[in-house]
């Protein structure tokens, strides 16, 4: 972790003239004007260290200055005394969907630590909020939006934008790219021709693409086609079974009514369950390396599929649901009844369905692949912000040690002079139990301090948000 010399403290103590220097001051901000905090005591731990009894120093949104417990400070600094406390850079939820309730959403998640997150359903408005945000007259993480959802024909997702043909799918990207998105979203009916003209678009476009593996492509292909995140472990069984050759011929030759897509879908999945009963560990290596050498990762959305592999009456007393519109017990409850298992020998199925594909994912992150965590906040069960903690849980049962799945937390993020200044205090050491990062203290972003009274405060509001009537919206696994 690199720290701060004396001679380097020595240059802004003064007012801070060399954090003006090194330009880490927003453009038009005085060097004097800008307030200073600094954590005593802490231990900080990142994406590649651990310090104890440390001093980190911000203004301005940037971390200043790593140093000892007695790095020396300018006059005025308001010091915190965190002895025994730790610090982890802000969290991310790598797939959301619900940024349009910005005022459950977006404080739901900072008051959880979660300082970013990527909203996989994105439109104009959406991409407004994100930059009303970035000015500051929204108080909330940085967000990150994909396009309108693409899929092929027959797609289960009402209001996705279906493109029959490889030229529907080029002009797509280039609205999307028009539009604002960050990135292009792709889903699971999306044909090869169609997926690779997507592709070829993108790169034209210089925009990257990610989403659901298609039904119709191999993910070790789609992979090759430049696409970045595949999300919910879909395709991995198939990609990593020794029976992938004759199930996807099924899946080839499975017929589709028009008027119940689902139907088809759900009979894929099946094949993906029946795929993780011949998995081999030769293919999950060939796959790994494609994976590592397109710079593709797994966003498994373990929350999620647990969700949907489990009784529909699990989750549904979860006290969190006071923080959810209440419309949303409803939806959420009707939305699962033709996913969830019911007989006792499904339920058996699913559980042992969830636990191989978990095992795979560590399997994948063993062998080089990197995994994110996202929650598919929106959906069934999935609540934004508070979910990043199970996924972390789930990640760590699933195999991956603590600090990995800090890592695929926080994205790599190393806590170093110049950095954001996206802080989360906790109570205890995530490295020794990963259950400790919800054990939050404190919440530092975009230049604010979430002490714990401001922290209940926030959620408070929440709640009696939650309260006030909402228009109806559609949920489905996205």
């Amino acid at each position: 972790m690199t720290d701060t010399t004396r001679r380097e403290v020595l240059g802004w103590l003064a007012g801070l003239g060399a954090a003006a220097g090194m330009g880490l001051l927003a453009p038009g901000r005085a060097a004097a004007s800008v307030s200073v905090t600094a954590l005593r005591g802490v231990t900080l731990v990142d994406a590649a260290h651990t310090r104890s009894n440390a001093t980190i120093v911000l203004a301005d949104n940037r971390i200043l200055a790593v140093g000892a417990c007695d790095l020396p400070l300018p006059r005025g600094a308001a010091v915190l005394d965190l002895a025994g406390k730790f610090v982890i850079p802000g969290l991310w939820d790598m797939h959301v969907h619900g940024a349009f309730l910005d005022r459950i959403t977006l404080p739901l998640c900072l008051v959880n630590g979660v300082t970013g997150i990527r909203e996989m359903w994105g439109f104009p408005p959406i991409c407004a909020l994100r930059d009303r945000i970035e000015r500051g007259e929204v108080f909330g993480p940085r967000l990150v939006v994909g396009s309108s959802i693409i899929d092929g024909p027959h797609s289960t997702l009402p209001g996705a934008l279906i493109v029959s043909t490889p030229d529907e799918g080029r002009q797509a990207v280039r609205d999307a790219k028009t539009q604002g998105a960050d990135f292009v979203k792709v889903y699971s009916y999306l044909d090869r021709p169609t997926l690779a003209a997507i592709a070829d678009e993108c790169s034209r476009q210089d925009i990257t693409f990610a989403g659901h593996c298609s039904d119709h492509v191999a993910l070790g292909d789609a992979s090759d086609l430049g696409q970045r995140t595949f999300e919910h472990m879909y395709g991995l069984p198939l990609a990593t079974s020794a029976a992938e050759t004759e199930l996807r011929q099924a899946i080839a030759t499975l017929p589709l009514d028009p008027a119940d897509p689902f139907a088809w879908f759900k009979q894929v999945l099946e094949f993906e369950r029946q795929a993780t009963l011949t998995h081999r560990r030769g293919k999950a290596v060939q796959l790994a390396k494609r994976l590592r050498r397109n710079g593709s990762a797994l966003c498994p959305t373990m929350v999620a599929m647990r969700v949907y592999s489990s009784p529909a009456e699990r989750f549904e007393n979860d006290p969190r649901m006071k923080y959810m519109p209440a419309f949303y017990r409803d939806l959420w409850r009707d939305g699962l009844k033709r996913w969830v298992p019911v007989t006792p020998q499904e339920i058996q199925e699913q559980a042992e369905f969830f636990r191989r594909r978990a095992e795979q994912v560590a399997e994948m992150h063993e062998l080089g692949v990197e995994v994110l965590v996202g929650t598919d906040a929106g959906n069934p069960y999935s609540f934004s912000g508070f979910s990043v903690h199970d996924e972390l849980e789930l990640l760590v049962e699933a195999g991956l040690p603590p600090a990995a799945a800090l890592r695929a937390g926080t994205r790599d993020t190393r806590l170093v002079p110049g950095a954001e200044a996206n802080l989360v205090v906790l109570d205890g050491n995530p490295l020794a139990d990963i259950r400790n990062t919800q054990r939050i203290h404190t919440v530092l972003t975009r230049g604010r301090v979430l002490g714990p009274a401001e922290r209940q405060r926030m959620l408070a509001d929440v709640e009696s948000a939650a309260k006030e009537p909402f228009p109806a919206v559609q949920v489905g696994c996205c």
